[in-house]
């Protein structure tokens, strides 16, 4: 087969989700390797849809601020001097370097090249040395506004000027949990980190918990039995699945001052996958979430952040508590960067095949669909 003749990626990954879910098989090597995908996937998936900056919550005053890069695209959220969580280009108006990194707090948006200076709604509110330009005018120039909206909590970006609103697009999660309000869970910890895989690797490894008992051996895995596992069809803007937790990790199960959960909603664990690289686990007590973006093929940007549900917060051990769910957690996190990393270096083998799926990898396959129906063959 020359290189002309060889099948594309996008075409091979076409092909894989032509066939009903009972026959399904892994997605091809192809889709996690090759630039060439990785490529489309930047244009037609983050650069169009929503992408998660974090919590709003963490953003309590005006001028606390996070930087993030999305498609490529160098972007700042931050809460307004009006209250409201603003997204705006980072990138200086003048000679195009970027503002602000990471996190923080700031009364103005000051460029560390040459001192022009933004107010927090993006507005040029000063610029050194421009008084002999007859062209300049303060007046008109800003900062580029990028769309930003709080959906339960989260906060959402995107470029996409005509993308549908995440309250239109993702109704369906209210509605599945509605007893479970996202908007009333703190963020109590956050970090970013990179691992040497593929964020679709990562982003699969959640979406199904198939892998529980082998990759988290160490933690929870014997919280939860794969007979109890149910994974329904999901929706277009997200896939999901629930597992019953035991009473050997207490803090993901309601809180005893909580009346409004009965039976099995009282230790249910949800797992929310938000298309393209929104990933939560919400349970009756705490949640955490993944939010990546891709560095390469074989690296993946990941901001992490865990908090609790209000009622825990509210108990007096609420401290000691948390520091238990950060350590469970963080070793959890282990587990899985040394699963999704082997993962990415068996795709690089020229003998690997993609296999079959099993009835609690349907996630995965719509995820498969997703990408599909965004990316053309």
């Amino acid at each position: 087969m020359t290189a002309h003749d060889r099948i594309s990626p996008a075409r091979e990954l076409h092909l894989n989700v032509s066939v009903p879910f009972e026959r399904a098989h892994a997605m091809p090597k192809s889709v996690y390797t090759s630039p060439e995908f990785l490529a489309q996937e930047q244009r037609h998936i983050f650069a169009k849809d929503w992408i998660c900056a974090g919590r709003a919550e963490t953003l309590p005053n005006p001028g606390d601020y996070l930087t993030l890069t999305l498609a490529e695209e160098p972007v700042i959220v931050l809460r307004d001097r009006d209250g409201s969580i603003k997204a705006m280009s980072n990138v200086c108006r003048h000679r195009m370097s970027t503002l602000l990194e990471g996190r923080g707090h700031t009364r103005a948006i000051v460029c560390p090249y040459h001192a022009w200076t933004y107010n927090l709604d993006g507005s040029l509110r000063g610029a050194p040395a421009m008084t002999l330009n007859e062209g300049f005018c303060k007046d008109t120039i800003a900062l580029p506004r990028i769309r930003c909206e709080v959906w339960q909590g989260w906060i959402m970006v995107t470029l996409n000027p005509d993308a549908p609103a995440p309250e239109q697009a993702l109704q369906g999660v209210r509605d599945l949990i509605p007893n479970l309000d996202m908007s009333t869970y703190t963020e109590t910890y956050r970090e970013t980190f990179r691992w040497a895989t593929n964020w679709k690797v990562l982003a699969e490894n959640f979406m199904e918990s198939y892998h529980l008992p082998v990759c988290h051996a160490g933690t929870i895995g014997g919280a939860s039995k794969l007979e109890e596992m149910v994974c329904p069809e999901g929706t277009e803007a997200f896939n999901y699945h629930w597992i019953l937790k035991n009473n050997s990790v207490p803090l993901a199960l309601a809180h005893p001052s909580n009346t409004a959960l009965v039976g099995d909603d009282r230790r249910k664990t949800w797992l929310l996958a938000i298309y393209p690289s929104l990933l939560i686990t919400l349970t009756p007590g705490y949640f955490w979430y993944l939010s990546l973006t891709p560095d390469g093929p074989g690296h993946v940007t990941v901001l992490f952040g865990m908090g609790m549900s209000a009622d825990w917060l509210a108990d007096p051990a609420a401290e000691q508590n948390l520091a238990r769910v950060k350590a469970l957690l963080d070793d959890v996190n282990v587990e899985d960067k040394g699963c999704t990393e082997k993962v990415y270096a068996g795709l690089l083998s020229g003998m690997a095949e993609p296999g079959p799926l099993s009835h609690l990898e349907r996630p995965n396959f719509e995820f498969a669909q997703y990408l599909a129906s965004r990316i053309p063959a």
